[in-house]
């Protein structure tokens, strides 16, 4: 049996914002520069303040200038775009994020494509999705950056592994997919319609899992020795009426078939913010012209 070791992204992460701070300090010595973050929240979604709560505290922890905007629900199209175009006019404001899902009477789509690709640091602006797909230097996506970040350290060079990732989603399959393709994996793209997904997932030196279903990724499904980045993160019941975290893998069946593996939660999620920063210190790097 195969000694299934776990991947511990809250300690990666912890290192990544280390080094970040470390640079941020050189940027504001040596040029003046402070990198800022702008996080736009609409409405009152819980999961949403506590996750933009986290952002802003580790932006300054890291030596960066938080800026939140928190709107109220009834907040309009128009008045969210007014905001956008301030931010996007603000030397101070390097990184704007607008904080995911707006209210149903606002067109995603539009607010994000009115961001400033340069200060694009959720990687979403069609120009930033369109560049990581030609190659050229981009703001990539968080998680599936802080996924590839990991994997290379774990197994160091990717080149002629094949990387299986199952989910299509613009936020991390595309991305994840486009990235492991630059370091030279073979990269086959499989989601929910794949016909015959378990002898698909078999073929995998790395799976990773973006589909949003509870454990769909069974233990029978994974190569033995693979690497697995689990990115689901879904809340179920258990039969006491309490609630738990489990990622896309069934994680326990996973033990003792794959190599290394991301839990959930403490895998990918923590590297998500980090990635962030790591986005937005690039991103003021690059509007100062260094």
């Amino acid at each position: 049996m195969i000694e299934t070791k776990p991947i511990d992204g809250k300690a990666f992460a912890a290192g990544l914002r280390g080094r970040i701070a470390e640079e941020v300090a050189v940027l504001t010595r040596d040029h003046g520069l402070k990198p800022g973050l702008a996080v736009v929240l609409v409405g009152e979604d819980p999961a949403s303040q506590v996750y933009v709560r986290n952002k802003a505290a580790q932006t300054v922890e890291v030596g960066m200038a938080s800026f939140e905007h928190k709107l109220p629900v009834e907040t309009s199209e128009a008045d969210l775009l007014a905001l956008v175009h301030k931010l996007n006019a603000d030397p101070a404001v390097h990184g704007i994020l607008v904080q995911l899902p707006l209210p149903a009477h606002v067109d995603s789509m539009k607010v994000l494509s009115a961001i400033e690709p340069a200060k694009d640091v959720d990687g979403f602006h069609v120009v930033n999705a369109g560049r990581l797909a030609v190659g050229l230097d981009a703001l990539v996506p968080c998680t599936p950056l802080g996924s590839v970040m990991m994997l290379k350290h774990y197994l160091g060079n990717l080149s002629g592994l094949h990387a299986v990732v199952v989910g299509r989603s613009n936020i991390v399959g595309k991305p994840a997919a486009q990235l492991l393709l630059r370091e030279d994996c073979t990269v086959t793209i499989a989601h929910s319609r794949t016909r015959d997904l378990p002898a698909v997932c078999r073929q995998a030196d790395i799976l990773v899992a973006a589909v949003g279903r509870p454990e769909m990724v069974r233990g029978d499904w994974i190569k033995p020795g693979a690497t697995v980045i689990d990115v689901g993160i879904n809340r179920i019941t258990k039969p006491d009426g309490k609630t738990r975290l489990v990622g896309d893998v069934a994680y326990e069946e996973a033990q003792g078939i794959a190599g290394l593996i991301t839990p959930v939660p403490g895998g990918v999620g923590p590297m998500t913010i980090a990635c962030l920063l790591q986005n937005t210190l690039t991103a003021a790097r690059r509007q100062a012209g260094l």
